[in-house]
C-alpha cells in the first residue's frame, strides 16, 4: 500500500527484513558484514554509478580490466535495470551506467594499464565449488527477524537440513507452524534454554553446530540485551577453546560501543541492526538506485558476495596482482572484488583482514586460509 500511494516518489525499506537477510547470508559467510559496513557507511569506498561512453561495445570483463582503482560490480541499463555480475561476454549498451565500487564518485577512472601482468601459471582454473550443501544451525535468542532469517536461510541451504533455536520464549508451537508453510529445506526444533547460562549451552554441544546465530531480546532494556549477549558469547568462546575447536558465529547488537567489548570473544560477524540501517538509508538519500543493487544482491537467485578459498582461484605462496585474481574469477563467471587474510582475521587495525577494492596491480601473495571476495551465484 505504501509503494502505490508513494508512487516514484517515495522510497520504502524494511528494516527487520533487510537485517534479517544479512544475518542469513553472514552466518554462512564469515567476514561478510564487515563488507557490507564498509559500503554503507563513508569511512571506505563505496558504491556509485557512472556513465562510460568509451566502454560502449566492449564486454563486461573489458570493463572490469579497465579500471585500477575501482571495482566493476555490474551495470545499470538504459530501462534503469541493475545486472549484478552478468556474464562476462555480456555486451554493454549506449546508456548503460557502469556500477562499481570506488573512493568517492570522482574516482571511477579509466585506467591507462594496457599490460595487465597477469601470471597465468598462477591461475587455478577448476570449477567453482557449490556453498549449498546440508547444515546444522542453531539460533540462540529470540525476536521477530528470527523468521525471516529462517525462510531465507531455507534459500541457501540443501534438503536435510536442521536448525535449533534455544530460547526462553513460550509460544514455540504458533512459531513453528507460522513456518512450516514456508521452508522445505529444514527441520525446525524450539529447545528451552538460557542462552547465558554455559552449562545449558555445554549440555546442547553449541559447538559442534555449523554456524551459531545469537539474536537480541527485544523485550529488555538495550545494554541489558547487549549484556546477554556478550555473556553467551565468552560462554561460547570458552567452549571452542577447550575444544580448540572454530566456531562460525555471527551476532546481532544494539550498541556499536559493545561491539569493542565484544572483539574479546572473536565472533566472526556482529550485525548492529539499527546503526546499519541508518548508514544504508543515508546512502539511499544521495544515491537512490543503490536500492536495486541492495534488492538484488540479498535476493537468492542472482549473484552474491562470498568469501572462497583463495586456493581455489590462484597458487599459494606465489606473488600476484589483484589482475591475475579477477582473471581467474573470470573463468568461473564470478566477479573479484577483494581479499581476506586470514591471520588478521580478528584484527580492528586491519579491518578484520578485509581489502575491498585494492588496487589490481598491487603485488599480494595468499596463504593456506586466507579468501577471495567474490560475486557470484553460489
Amino acid at each position: 500500500m505504501a509503494k502505490i500511494v508513494g508512487k516514484d516518489e517515495a522510497m520504502f525499506v524494511l528494516s527487520p527484513d533487510l537485517t534479517a537477510r544479512i544475518t542469513a547470508q553472514t552466518c554462512r559467510q564469515s567476514g561478510l558484514s564487515i563488507i557490507y559496513r564498509q559500503l554503507f557507511c563513508y569511512e571506505g569506498d563505496e558504491m556509485y554509478f557512472k556513465n562510460e561512453p568509451s566502454l560502449i561495445g566492449k564486454t563486461y570483463k573489458d570493463a572490469v580490466f579497465a579500471y585500477n582503482t575501482s571495482a566493476v560490480l555490474g551495470f545499470k541499463d538504459k530501462n534503469g535495470k541493475v545486472h549484478i555480475n552478468p556474464l562476462q561476454d555480456t555486451i554493454l549498451r549506449e546508456g548503460d551506467e557502469i556500477l562499481a565500487i570506488t573512493e568517492d564518485d570522482d574516482t571511477i577512472i579509466l585506467s591507462d594499464i594496457s599490460d595487465y601482468k597477469i601470471n597465468e601459471k598462477a591461475i587455478v582454473k577448476t570449477k567453482p565449488k557449490s556453498s549449498v550443501k546440508k547444515e546444522r544451525n542453531v539460533i540462540l535468542g529470540w525476536n521477530k527477524r528470527g523468521k525471516i532469517i529462517i525462510r531465507e536461510l531455507d534459500e541457501y541451504v540443501a534438503e536435510g537440513s536442521e536448525i535449533d533455536i534455544i530460547s526462553d520464549t513460550e509460544n514455540t508451537d504458533e512459531i513453528i507452524n507460522e513456518l512450516k508453510p514456508l521452508i522445505s529445506n529444514q527441520k525446525i526444533s524450539f529447545i528451552k534454554g538460557d542462552i547465558t547460562n554455559s552449562a545449558e549451552l555445554e549440555k546442547n554441544n553449541i559447538t559442534s553446530y555449523d554456524n551459531i546465530i545469537i539474536l537480541n531480546y527485544y523485550n529488555i532494556d538495550i545494554q541489558e540485551a547487549d549484556a546477554k549477549t556478550l555473556i553467551c558469547l565468552l560462554h561460547i568462546r570458552n567452549m571452542a577453546n577447550k575444544k580448540d575447536k572454530k566456531v562460525n558465529i555471527v551476532s546481532e547488537m544494539f550498541d556499536q560501543k559493545n561491539r569493542e567489548l565484544a572483539e574479546v570473544t572473536k565472533a566472526d560477524d556482529f550485525i548492529i541492526s539499527e546503526d546499519l540501517i541508518s548508514l544504508f538509508l543515508t546512502q539511499l538519500s544521495e544515491t537512490p538506485d543503490l536500492k536495486k543493487v541492495i534488492d538484488n544482491l540479498f535476493e537468492a537467485e542472482g549473484s552474491e558476495f562470498y568469501l572462497k578459498d583463495a586456493e581455489d582461484y590462484v597458487k599459494l605462496g606465489v606473488e600476484i596482482n589483484f589482475y591475475t585474481v579477477a582473471e581467474s574469477a573470470s573463468y568461473k563467471n564470478e566477479t573479484a572484488v577483494g581479499y581476506r587474510i586470514i591471520k588478521d582475521a580478528h584484527s580492528s587495525e586491519n579491518n578484520y583482514g578485509i581489502k575491498i577494492n585494492p588496487n589490481k596491480d598491487e603485488i599480494i601473495e595468499f596463504s593456506k586460509g586466507d579468501k577471495i571476495i567474490v560475486l557470484a551465484e553460489d
